[in-house]
């Protein structure tokens, strides 16, 4: 199945009103579905000896702790609150309660790992974004759907269509049933605009109308979705939090189609044309890089590689929505604090001047902002809860901006990822191998870094474009992992002899061959040359120490060399910056610039080792080149038998 997103046009303030209470009563629904799904899990596992004797089924029958168990929960909620019958169905109460269930089951019962998830809980108003519908049924025609998108492609485009293009108003307007320009009565005949029509409520039925996406290349993809009305399956009514909307809240219908996603022939070249490379790569991934080298699996063509770093312009935009973020976040603190006025103490200064005040007779002074702590009690724990303060309009529209920022930049970083791994992919093929690292544990030590880079997103688009790739040949394992105990990338070199290297050493030289280049560059390269007995165990994976000796006697050392040694250095370890000679502050750490012609090296942040050249002694710098950001000499790479792929920023 795929999905498509239709944006709904809500600008009549009467349906966006009755939009907004429809998503308050689900939420009031849902959340006393949750309250007593919590409840009914503390009493099971409560239930200790009652489990022991009758089994944890028939404690769970007891208890209603079951799918039908909850829609009668939620069934009995809806019917003590007849209000709510006027924006909430019964069905629409099931399907919140089938929602509420499936969260209850992963809590339950174990995965295949024996993980848990935690107990359900109620969830927040801001949390709450998405109200599923019913499905369609394809066996017997015009059943009842809660909700139902109305029209067709034609009659949208004959409404809305000028010379050929489709030309929409900024205010959509209403939409009435109609056949062939007719009015009708049942909206099972409407042939025209698209609308999302939402049945069985008290007051009437709800009319949304739809806008479809429009601008260079959108026609195909509402071909491949809307002309088939046979394929729509099921619409779910999804809100977004965007305080430039109508009420500060963006909707969408999120139609579900039987069948795949489309995708464009331009695409499908690209994807044929992976598919058909015969490579073999390893991919070398850290907090600040992704490297990629690969070989050809036969006698012909050389080796490629390419490496995604992170660049200056990304860190300058990094730093500038931290600024953002942390001018946002003194706003909202000062707001909430002029709010909530009696949950906070006075600061030192304030504290000072009102015991001056006392003690001159002069009458206090109203603080409208205290900037002290907050009113806890000896354990720490504020007196009352966050949740429960006053929130302004200025706070909730702060909240809303900090949110939908946080949308797009997620968005756009998945754009950037899917579209860096499709180069990566069309350059090196399907065939990659990874080594098999915990990025939570990364994000521990290197929080910033990891926030910075996101290797994680990186290699979740590469895996998916490999899989995409690999379904055109049925063939090959696409990106998988390779344990990093039997391996040891880092350790070795490309004639099998064992090399240690520390964190902060980010030069390869091996003794024994003489090859020499950038440590992540050898790295990957000892990395195509991995083999797993089963893709799907990493324990298993080994490297083929008689291929890599090939490939080393093949290009020979010297080629190698001159493709490794313009890769520049940069440590990725801790940082531990030295304190100020005041006691204040510890200092920035600065970038690594050039200075009078010479070079400084690359801020090393973890380790003591000398200092490594960040360029071999033979070659001549480049004034422009920075760490970590581009090639210090890219012709170096572009000798027989090397090549390089593009760089892509992150």
């Amino acid at each position: 199945m795929s999905v498509l997103r239709l944006p709904l046009d809500v600008h009549e303030p009467r349906v966006r009103l009755v939009l907004e209470r429809v998503f308050g009563a689900a939420f009031a629904v849902r959340r006393a579905v949750q309250r007593d799904a919590r409840a009914r899990v503390d009493a099971f596992w409560a239930a200790r000896c009652e489990r022991a004797a009758a089994g944890p089924e028939a404690v769970r029958g007891r208890l209603g702790l079951s799918r039908s168990g909850l829609e009668h929960a939620a069934y009995r909620h809806l019917d003590g609150a007849p209000h709510l019958r006027r924006y909430l169905t019964k069905a629409l109460a099931m399907h919140l309660a089938d929602g509420v269930w499936q969260a209850t089951v992963r809590h339950l019962f174990p995965d295949v790992t024996g993980r848990r998830h935690g107990r359900p809980r109620p969830g927040g108003w801001w949390e709450f974004a998405a109200i599923p519908g019913r499905a369609r049924s394809h066996t017997r025609a015009r059943k009842w759907e809660t909700f139902r998108l109305v029209g067709s492609l034609a009659g949208h485009c004959a409404t809305f269509g000028h010379g050929g293009r489709l030309w929409q108003p900024r205010r959509m307007p209403a939409v009435t049933a109609t056949a062939a320009g007719v009015p009708v009565r049942s909206w099972w005949d409407h042939d025209g605009p698209f609308a999302i029509v939402c049945t069985g409520l008290g007051g009437g039925d709800l009319v949304i109308p739809v806008r479809l996406p429009q601008g260079p290349g959108r026609w195909p993809v509402l071909e491949h979705y809307l002309a088939d009305p046979d394929r729509w399956h099921k619409i779910d009514l999804v809100r977004h939090r965007d305080p430039g909307s109508p009420g500060g809240w963006r909707y969408e219908a999120h139609l579900m189609v039987l069948g795949p996603g489309y995708t464009s022939p331009a695409v499908t070249q690209r994807r044929q044309a992976a598919a058909r490379l015969e490579r073999r790569g390893g991919v070398d991934v850290n907090v600040s890089n992704l490297t990629i080298v690969s070989v050809p699996t036969s006698m012909d063509g050389g080796l490629a590689a390419s490496r995604v770093a992170r660049t200056g312009d990304h860190d300058t935009a990094l730093a500038a929505e931290r600024l953002r973020q942390r001018r946002r976040n003194r706003a909202l603190d000062r707001s909430r604090r002029a709010a909530n006025p009696g949950q906070y103490r006075l600061s030192p200064r304030q504290q000072r001047r009102a015991d001056r005040r006392r003690a001159a007779g002069l009458p206090p002074v109203q603080v409208t902002v205290p900037g002290g702590p907050r009113v806890a009690n000896t354990a720490g724990i504020p007196v009352r809860a966050y949740r429960h303060d006053i929130a302004s309009n200025t706070y909730r529209r702060l909240r809303g901006r900090a949110a939908a920022d946080g949308a797009a930049r997620t968005k756009a970083g998945h754009t950037r990822a899917r579209i860096t791994a499709a180069a990566l992919v069309a350059v090196h093929g399907a065939s990659l191998v990874v080594e098999d690292a915990d990025i939570r544990v990364w994000a521990r030590r290197w929080g910033r870094g990891i926030h910075a880079f996101t290797p994680g997103m990186l290699l979740t688009a590469l895996r998916r474009e490999t899989t995409a790739v690999t379904a055109h040949t049925g063939r090959g394992p696409g990106l998988v992992r390779a344990g990093t105990r039997h391996t040891a990338w880092t350790q070795h070199c490309l004639c099998s002899q064992r090399v240690p290297k520390g964190l902060a050493d980010r030069r390869h030289c091996c003794p024994s061959c003489g090859l020499a280049g950038d440590r992540d560059l050898v790295a990957a390269l000892i990395g195509a040359h991995t083999v797993l007995t089963d893709p799907a165990q990493p324990a298993t994976a080994r490297v083929d120490w008689d291929a890599a000796r090939a490939t080393l006697a093949r290009y020979r050392v010297e080629t190698i060399n001159v493709g490794l040694q313009g890769a520049l250095t940069e440590s990725t370890g801790t940082h531990h910056p030295d304190p100020h000679h005041t006691g204040g502050r510890s200092r920035r750490p600065q970038p690594t610039t050039s200075q009078h012609g010479r070079w400084r090296g690359a801020r090393r942040t973890f380790g003591t080792s000398p200092r490594q050249p960040r360029m071999s002694p033979t070659t001549t710098p480049v004034a422009r080149t920075t760490p970590e950001r581009r090639d210090a000499q890219p012709e170096l790479l572009n000798k027989p038998g090397i090549t390089t792929g593009l760089r892509y920023r992150p």
